[in-house]
Formats: structure tokens, sequence, C-alpha cells
């Protein structure tokens, strides 16, 4: 359905440590810079979707969404708690604990807030 999903970053070296870091423990693959003005990162394949992060084109400071959370998938549990631990280690900041139970049925779930602010999520379904 989605083609891409893109993040706006103030900080793109620290936005880079951490998105390499939380999506390379679900093994998606960083394609690294692919523009340079302004700045932007790709992650992912285009087959299967991106995740891109850049500095705002406009030139203002990025802002992360009032209510807005980006959940990636994970394969197995191990993986929620690799990505939440890398997270915690290169920049992310908790928003409601380590993973656990989701709000859907038969799933984990955790959250963080990347450096910018931005609320990232991560899902298991078990």
């Amino acid at each position: 359905m989605y083609f891409h999903v893109m993040l706006g970053a103030n900080d793109l070296a620290a936005s880079t440590k951490f998105y390499d870091a939380t999506l390379g423990a679900l093994g998606i693959p960083a394609k690294g810079q692919f523009r340079d003005a302004p700045p932007a990162f790709m992650y992912g394949d285009p087959a299967t979707g991106l995740f891109l992060v850049t500095a705002p084109i406009d030139g203002k400071e990025a802002c992360h969404a009032n209510g807005g959370t980006v959940m990636f998938k994970a394969a197995t549990r191990a993986m929620v708690d690799a990505w939440y631990e890398a997270g915690l280690a290169n920049g992310g900041t908790d928003v409601s604990g380590p993973p656990a139970p989701g709000g859907v049925p038969g799933t984990t779930m955790a959250y963080l807030r990347d450096p910018t602010g931005n609320k990232i999520a991560v899902v298991t379904f078990e």
C-alpha cells in the first residue's frame, strides 16, 4: 500500500545512528544517503517499502507529529527486544516501558522516540 514513509530530523548524524541500529536489529538494510539537498537517508527496499529520514526541505526545524506513530514489524520477540535496546543505546527515549503485550491480541509492542522526537514503534505477532 505504501511506497515510503519519510520523517524529518534536526540532527541527521544522531538520527542515522538511531535508525542504523534499530532498523538493523530488524534486518532492514541501510541504503545510505540518496540525496544532498537537503540530505536524506534511505532504509529498506523499494519492493517491500522504504523508510526515509531527511532534513526538512523548507529549511525549518523538524518536529514530530502529535499523535503520529510509525510502527515496524519484527519477525520475533527477540527482534523486538533487540530493537528496543538498540534504540535506547543510540539516542532514543522510552515512551511506555520495555516491550510488552500490545493492544492487539497476540502481539508484543515497544515504543520509543527518535532523536527528533518522532514516535517509533515495533510489533511482533506471536
